[in-house]
């Protein structure tokens, strides 16, 4: 792959990975008057501006692994494989902001976010398969959704 056609792969990646991180954000209020503040919240829970910040840093992370891996060449199964499953993890993250956000329901979106963690570590195990730095790239999203879930439940517990 020329290194025009890899520069152009790995901004596209990014592009893909912030753009479809951002849907989350149609369904994400969480300002004065919302329902996010009325909740009761654990003493664990970071203030709302940290949000926006790591999750920015995790989709360019999510963005450069899937470059990592792509850049092996379609006709890879197993880049097939985990380009598919990356979307369909992708499609998890997203629909967690819809059940926690818009429909207003933790204990649904706490369930989700379980299903959203395996769909990640399976996402792992293959990306480790064609590039173990892909998969590396993405352990801080796997801790942060960890830490999500946690926080996820406490929320549901206390509310």
């Amino acid at each position: 792959m020329t290194k025009i056609k890899n520069g152009l792969l790995l901004i596209s990646s990014i592009v893909v990975s912030v753009g479809l991180g951002s849907l989350g954000t149609f369904f994400t209020q969480t300002g004065p008057g919302s329902w996010y503040e009325t909740l009761v919240k654990p003493s664990f829970n970071p203030p709302n501006w940290i949000f926006g910040p790591v999750w920015t840093l995790l989709f360019i992370l999510m963005g450069i692994s899937l470059y990592l891996v792509w850049r092996h060449g379609w006709k890879n199964i197993l880049v097939k494989k985990g380009v598919i499953m990356f979307f369909i993890q992708f499609g998890f993250n997203i629909v967690w902001s819809y059940f926690f956000f818009t429909l207003q329901n933790p204990r649904l979106a706490f369930l989700e976010i379980i299903a959203l963690w395996l769909a990640i570590a399976a996402l792992m195990i293959n990306f480790y398969r064609v590039d173990k730095r892909a998969a590396c790239l993405l352990w801080p999203y796997l801790a942060w959704v960890t830490f999500a879930a946690f926080l996820n439940y406490a929320i549901w517990q206390l509310n």
